[in-house]
């Protein structure tokens, strides 16, 4: 009984404070020999830093890995810390996938919707809530998180895979094998079709710990390519919105889905 009421509050602390914050896989090593165990840690913040979070299962739609061109379950307990384990690691790249269910949240101040939409490049969305006759307060969103990782095991040669989310963000370069000095190009796709001029937010963590956040846009292919540097660990974060009718119990107007992408340059 106590172990079920600790998750409890556990998946509510996750899921009711978080909304304007990202959502991201944080492997334990970035790179790992040939048979080791692949540790990984969920982590939500702002800003690149934020707590470790156990993995629970009914707050998860998809835990999976991708390798050579394949996509895999990887088994996990609620509970689990870290919440991604994969032990005897295959040679190669791999990708770690995680996709949540939906949460929602209510915003009873609409300046917090205003904050949240100019930030994620979507300020048209305030004058289609008022041309939707929706009000300023008491109105809820729903909203996804749809996460990946990059991780070499041994050479990590290979190539990033295509997840089938409905927002998803794919590395078209491989960190750990290609030249870096053009930069680090990938790809953004919404529901099955590359996202042209989408707004695309790049973290950058150095080797002394200090984070830097830069703004850029996919062009008409949905690609960007983000400039890196040797020894940083990135994380590509981008944002879609859409109004939504609203059905109960919930009656929420807006959906957002969040893509994440991690990786780290040797």
């Amino acid at each position: 009984m106590f172990k079920r009421s600790l998750l409890l509050i556990v998946a509510l602390v996750w899921a009711l404070p978080l909304h304007a914050h990202e959502f991201w896989i944080d492997p334990v090593e970035f790179q790992v020999n040939v048979g080791a165990k692949i540790e990984a840690h969920h982590r939500v913040g702002s800003e690149f830093i934020g707590p470790k979070h156990s993995y629970l299962g009914p707050r998860t739609t998809t835990q999976a890995f991708g390798h050579q061109g394949k996509i895999m379950d990887l088994p996990a307990r609620s509970g689990d810390r870290p919440a991604m384990q994969m032990p005897d690691a295959p040679e190669g790249l791999i990708t770690l996938i995680h996709e949540t269910t939906d949460s929602d949240l209510t915003y009873q101040e609409w300046q917090k919707f205003v904050d949240f939409i100019e930030h994620k490049d979507f300020a048209w969305a305030a004058e289609m809530h008022k041309d939707r006759g929706l009000p300023e307060t008491g109105f809820a969103e729903t909203y996804r998180r749809h996460a990946k990782a990059l991780v070499a095991v041994g050479s990590g040669a290979g190539s990033d895979v295509r997840a089938g989310m409905d927002v998803e963000i794919l590395a078209l370069t491989n960190p750990y094998t290609d030249a870096m000095t053009d930069g680090m190009k990938v790809q953004v796709w919404l529901k099955d079709k590359p996202r042209a001029d989408a707004q695309v937010e790049l973290f950058e963590e150095t080797p002394e710990g200090t984070i830097n956040i830069t703004l850029h846009r996919t062009g008409d292919d949905g690609t960007v390519t983000l400039p890196v540097k040797s020894g940083h660990t990135y994380m590509v974060d981008h944002v879609a919105l859409f109004g939504t009718a609203p059905n109960p119990p919930i009656n929420a107007v807006w959906h957002s889905a969040w893509a994440n992408l991690t990786f780290r340059v040797p």
